[in-house]
């Protein structure tokens, strides 16, 4: 490969979404990034908008702080971190270092790890102390924009032409889906609660189906989502504002509980009949992005059930089994995508992730 930079003709300034502030986020006019060394420019074919992108959108104490927490976001900064494109420019050294050339299709995993502090040097890059996730950090703005620059520490993997264009845009949800699903250590025979079916949630019951559970249940309020889960290898699915949940798990299960329970909700509430569908000494994996706070009692936790309870963050490791998963047909996840809108319809975007009733993953299309 050449050590050379190089780069297709590229224009001056391009259109991307800014985050300003809380329900401040504008179309502008932005600069093209051009590559330094080691850094790659791509052309953003599209970008997902995330629940988590929604729930900065409308202020979440995550992103802007509270008495505990200092801000995350550091604007004004080009939002999004669900994205693929193609490389359309490469830094002195990108080609060697990232294994690309131009014309790549690629994706680059959520963070952008600093390789220097005690996570990154131990293998925990997801946990970085600095955390610079593309778009909320103005040094890693993000796939909102017509092209966008990946730095030198960015984790970069090629696409494949045969993954379609609406499954290579899912690869970093179900990256995330994947790393929560090993957190369950679901066993051959267990049975499963998956709690929200959102695009998440929905990436989550495909996988946990590879891990031939004894029963797999789905939960989320919204029917059609149910149906997808179904499709998607739910074996029961149950809509909580019609049915008692925690009454039918527990019928299901000869009144012990779910062996393994996983949310991604992002819905505060959904903790505490959680709480009570999980069997002793059961496992409970969390990987919500949450607006409000949630209480619980933590007795259940402990002298009640003595239950393993596990975060689950980003997508460490798995992004090359999402990409081997879905070019070997593994996994068929294209229904998610309910919205293909064009970026200046951002915001028609955001609000339909906001009131879920109608959709499931938004793609905005530069």
């Amino acid at each position: 490969m050449n050590s050379e930079s190089c780069s297709l003709a590229l224009p001056k300034t391009m259109k991307a979404v800014v985050c300003h502030g809380v329900r401040d986020y504008r179309l502008e006019e932005a600069d093209v990034p051009t590559p330094g060394p080691e850094e790659i420019v791509i052309a953003v074919h599209d970008c997902g908008i995330c629940a988590s992108d929604v729930k900065c959108y409308t202020g979440a104490p995550l992103f802007w702080g509270d008495d505990a927490r200092p801000p995350y976001v550091d604007g004004p900064v080009i939002a999004g971190h669900e994205f693929v494109g193609n490389v359309v420019a490469l830094g002195v050294g990108a080609a060697e270092r990232h294994g690309v050339a131009l014309g790549d299709r690629v994706v680059a995993e959520q963070i952008v790890p600093c390789e220097t502090c005690r996570y990154c040097r131990t293998g925990l890059y997801w946990l970085c102390k600095e955390a610079w996730i593309f778009g909320f950090k103005k040094r890693v703005h993000g796939g909102m924009a017509e092209y966008m620059k990946f730095p030198p520490q960015s984790r970069v993997h090629k696409v494949p032409a045969s993954i379609s264009e609406k499954h290579a845009a899912l690869i970093e949800p179900l990256g995330c889906a994947l790393h929560a699903v090993a957190r369950g250590e679901i066993k051959l025979g267990d049975i499963v609660v998956q709690i929200g079916c959102g695009t998440l949630g929905l990436c989550m019951v495909a996988a946990e189906r590879l891990k031939n559970p004894g029963l797999l249940i789905a939960l989320d309020l919204i029917d059609s989502r149910l149906e997808l889960a179904k499709q998607f290898g739910a074996d029961i699915v149950m809509n909580p504002s019609k049915v008692d949940v925690v009454q039918e798990v527990r019928a299901l299960t000869e009144g012990y509980g779910c062996d393994v329970l996983i949310e991604a909700t992002g819905n505060a509430q959904a903790i505490v009949p959680a709480l009570h569908m999980i069997r002793k000494a059961g496992t409970f994996v969390e990987f919500s992005v949450m607006r409000e706070l949630s209480t619980a009692d933590w007795t259940i936790i402990g002298d009640g059930k003595e239950l393993n309870i596990y975060g689950a963050h980003l997508a460490p490791y798995t992004f090359p089994t999402a990409i081997d998963y879905l070019d070997r047909g593994l996994i068929q996840i294209e229904p998610i995508v309910t919205h293909h809108l064009p970026l200046s319809e951002f915001e028609q975007g955001i609000h339909a992730v906001e009131k879920p009733q109608d959709s499931i993953k938004v793609l905005l299309k530069p």
